[in-house]
């Protein structure tokens, strides 16, 4: 289907289904956390009064939502995200909400498309740039099983993948032997590369929802690791694009008798799932992140980069918003733990790519980000960011071109050089320290912002902090 075919009216959304033969509307909205909701409805129920009035939900069984004497929501369609849904026997258009009050019929605070809408229009009020590009490189593991428990007697967890390095001895009948090694994954051919049909079913279904594919390949790690590249897009189209990238890796993958995951660390000892992601603002239709300076970056360029370098450890708490995403931010590993700009260094928190010498391919990469968060609030949190450095002309240091594996910690610290946190905790205390700049233009606000830091100290880090590790029987059950 030619993306020119999809709905921008409400007109136009009834008209494609009924081209589709759609008997079906499956009603998605985004949650706190950046998990997809839905709910279906027969679409001759409905009419264009829907896209007014919205549909009604429970608000208290939400993930960081209202409580249960203010429960009532309304999920509000947006015509234009209306895209055939390719995993429902019957033929279903699906479509994105925004989230109102039923009372006020003001947009709900908590909902992330709502804060990115925001960020986009407060780019626009700033007269800095127009668009913010973002270009993200989500990677994830194919796995053929996947078992987990945690109680009070019992905490254990087991993978397994059929392309695993683990398995060059299992009884396979017969095992050919053709496994991605630790670290050998990045780019075989098959029969090493076993998932390339696989990830070329993803795309093809991306790309039926209008998704612009760039490029897919197998990634570093042994047991399935892979990644597909999406076209640059502006912030609020590639956050509801993302959403229907994990969707459709993790449908395409369980009718194939796979699963797929988007947890940055889950194999120990290999590479794990980053999300590095290219960033650029553009005024009518002029990129203004060239010009003369480092890298071929413009004073702005650099100001923006400065500001995010400034703010990564806040930033972190929603790009890298889980536990499991600093076992993979971890120095010494080459992860992206230095917070400086560099050209070409891979472990520089901000890398300048030098590929194209044209001014449109001019951006910047930042590489701490992983496929766990939610973009909405990740990118959005990342463009102001860049903003404030702009409006304050932040510095961004002296760039990192050393190999940083022969400097010492005193050089280091001499280049004020700072490091990105070490834990999801100290993300959150940074989160709590510093979002002045996130509240401006009333972009974010104080009570999704206290929400949050509550969630993830509540119910992500005291159950973490409370429960013994497996590994700690390993090195204390005998002491």
């Amino acid at each position: 289907m030619a993306r020119d075919d999809f709905p921008t009216t409400v007109d136009e959304f009834f008209k494609f289904a009924k081209q589709q033969q759609a008997e079906m509307l499956d009603l998605k909205f985004v949650d706190m956390l950046g998990s997809w909701q839905h709910c279906s409805f027969p679409l001759d129920t409905l009419d264009a009064g829907t896209f007014d009035e919205g549909l009604g939900f429970d608000g208290s069984s939400i993930r960081g939502w209202m409580g249960i004497h203010e429960s009532d929501m309304m999920a509000v369609p947006d015509a234009s995200t209306g895209r055939m849904d390719p995993f429902f026997a019957q033929p279903t258009v699906s479509v994105i909400a925004n989230v109102v009050d039923p009372i006020t019929r003001q947009a709900f605070t908590r909902d992330p498309r709502h804060v990115a809408r925001k960020a986009e229009a407060y780019l626009a009020a700033s007269g800095i740039a127009d668009t913010c590009y973002v270009g993200p490189e989500p990677e994830f593991f194919i796995f053929d099983e996947v078992r987990y428990e945690q109680n009070q007697h019992r905490g254990y967890y087991e993978i397994d993948s059929v392309e695993g390095a683990w398995n060059t001895a299992r009884i396979e009948e017969p095992n050919l032997g053709y496994k991605p090694s630790f670290k050998g994954g990045y780019f075989p051919v098959s029969p090493t590369d076993t998932y390339h049909d696989l990830r070329g079913e993803m795309v093809n279904e991306m790309r039926k929802v209008g998704i612009v594919v760039e490029a897919h390949h197998h990634e570093v790690a042994t047991a399935g690791q892979s990644e597909i590249d999406m076209k640059f897009q502006p912030l609020l189209k590639m956050a509801d694009q993302f959403l229907w990238y994990k969707y459709i890796c993790k449908n395409v993958a369980k009718r194939q008798g796979k699963s797929v995951t988007f947890m940055p660390k889950p194999v120990f000892e290999d590479n794990g799932s980053g999300m590095h992601t290219h960033i650029s603002l553009w005024k009518g239709g002029t990129p203004l992140f060239a010009g003369d300076g480092y890298a071929g970056l413009s004073e702005l360029g650099l100001f923006a980069a400065g500001g995010l370098l400034r703010h990564a450890p806040a930033i972190l708490a929603f790009a890298a918003p889980t536990t499991n995403s600093y076992r993979r931010l971890v120095p010494g590993f080459e992860a992206p733990v230095n917070l400086a700009l560099s050209a070409r260094n891979r472990s520089a928190a901000i890398r300048i790519p030098m590929y194209s010498k044209s001014p449109k391919a001019k951006r910047l990469e930042f590489r701490c980000p992983d496929p766990s968060c939610n973009g909405y609030l990740a990118w959005s949190a990342m463009l102001m960011a860049m903003m404030d450095g702009i409006q304050n002309r932040i510095d961004p240091g002296a760039p990192l071109d050393r190999d940083i594996y022969e400097m010492t910690r005193d050089e280091m610290k001499h280049m004020g050089i700072r490091t990105t946190p070490g834990s999801l905790e100290e993300a959150i205390n940074a989160l709590e320290q510093d979002h002045a700049f996130l509240l401006r233009g009333d972009v974010f606000t104080e009570d999704l912002i206290e929400t949050w830091i509550t969630w993830k100290r509540d119910r992500e880090l005291d159950p973490m902090r409370m429960r013994p590790h497996p590994y700690e029987f390993y090195l204390y059950y005998d002491n």
